[in-house]
């Protein structure tokens, strides 16, 4: 098959921009579906922290290894095909991740969901810069406050339908219903075309780039804590129900979908520097507040710092990886996707291993000093 012509006239509009938030949806809401299915997924199959943590390592090494593919295939076949694939390999593996009780089909499903969620992540975002440079203005923050939005409907709605009574598995099965509902309503606007430039489609960032990519495999770090372990800290130690424990990441991905949706606004009147630095603040103090206050209130109300002081964060360092000239756009921006991203999908499973030598406690302090850490690098990265 013929590579498709990426030189072409057409530019994006209002319909494409409305598909790129569907997009970032879709993404937000499987990937948050899974973190209230943990606690039942590590009773099944009897797992202690590090064997888990070894199992989410598998999910972070799919979605790892799909990021430079599908850069390659959305170049050659479109980002919306690429899109579709990645979505239906999210339904396919969600229905197992709810009922599989034992370790290696655990760590296959695993390997295909995080595929899948690789897939669409590294497309939409993307996408998302076609059509931002197509706009003319900053569109950024709110096409990842729409991530957020799907964050907050996956893992509440799941919450919720698991609080009804519903089993693990029928409550999947609303999830892949409004997925495929989504991907319907999003398809047709989905941009038949991949990167205007050209280039391998992965790089090994350096420079500034790889600089800005450790920053942003902070930020996700953190954000993996909250997905992967949260629900798991809230039942072990702060005593709370597993049917709601998934309110914890929903507290943090309310306050960073708020924050997300107005942040072109607060980039504009802050600056981007102090977005980074006070957001690194907040956040750290935020994690420490839930690790160390008691009673699981506050732990809620720590992780709702910690979505504030994170929101706005990575939409900047995006930004900031358009600004640069060490790396061309077209390979820069997989490459600092795929480093970032390893902090969401990978690093968790390092929090399992820390967790097994010491606590889970200590992982979350240790991710909160390295949150102090970007915001003080905040102050030195031109932006």
């Amino acid at each position: 098959m013929t590579a498709i012509n990426t030189q072409t006239p057409f530019v994006p509009g209002r319909l494409e921009q409305m598909s790129t938030r569907i997009a970032f949806f879709i993404a937000g809401f499987g990937l948050a579906a899974w973190a209230p299915l943990v606690p039942y997924a590590k009773a099944r199959a009897g797992l202690d922290e590090a064997t888990l943590g070894l199992l989410l390592l598998c999910l972070g090494a799919g979605s790892i290894l799909a990021m430079p593919i599908a850069g390659l295939l959305a170049t050659r076949f479109g980002c919306r095909r690429v899109t579709i694939g990645g979505t239906l390999l999210i339904c396919l593996a969600l229905p197992l991740l709810a009922t599989a009780g034992s370790i290696p089909l655990l760590i296959a499903t695993l390997f295909v969901f995080g595929a899948g969620l690789g897939i669409v992540d590294s497309t939409v975002n993307l996408q998302a810069v076609i059509v931002e440079r197509a706009s003319g203005r900053n569109m950024m923050s709110g096409f990842h406050g729409m991530f957020s939005v799907g964050g907050i409907a996956g893992a509440a709605g799941v919450s919720a339908l698991l609080a009804l009574g519903l089993t693990p598995l029928w409550a999947i099965v609303v999830v892949i219903v409004l997925t495929l509902a989504a991907l319907l309503k999003a398809a047709p606007h989905m941009l038949a075309y991949g990167s205007e430039s050209t280039g391998p489609a992965f790089a090994v960032p350096h420079g500034v780039v790889l600089f800005i990519g450790l920053l942003c495999f902070t930020v996700f770090l953190a954000e993996g804590a909250m997905l992967d372990w949260s629900a798991v800290f809230l039942t072990t130690e702060k005593q709370i129900g597993e049917a709601y424990a998934g309110l914890g990441y929903a507290a943090f991905a309310l306050t960073m979908t708020a924050g997300r949706l107005t942040g072109d606004t607060i980039v504009r009147r802050l600056g981007a520097r102090r977005v980074i630095v006070l957001g690194g603040l907040f956040a750290a103090v935020g994690l420490a507040l839930a690790t160390l206050a008691p009673g699981w209130e506050v732990a809620l109300a720590g992780y709702a710092l910690v979505g504030i002081g994170c929101s706005n964060i990575v939409p900047v360092l995006y930004t900031a990886v358009g600004k640069q000239t060490v790396m061309p756009e077209n390979i820069a921006v997989p490459a600092i996707t795929t480093l970032g991203y390893a902090g969401i999908l990978a690093g968790p499973a390092a929090i399992g291993f820390v967790a097994h030598a010491s606590s889970l406690s200590i992982a979350f302090l240790l991710i909160a000093a390295m949150l102090v850490a970007v915001a003080i690098s905040g102050r030195i990265l031109k932006v």
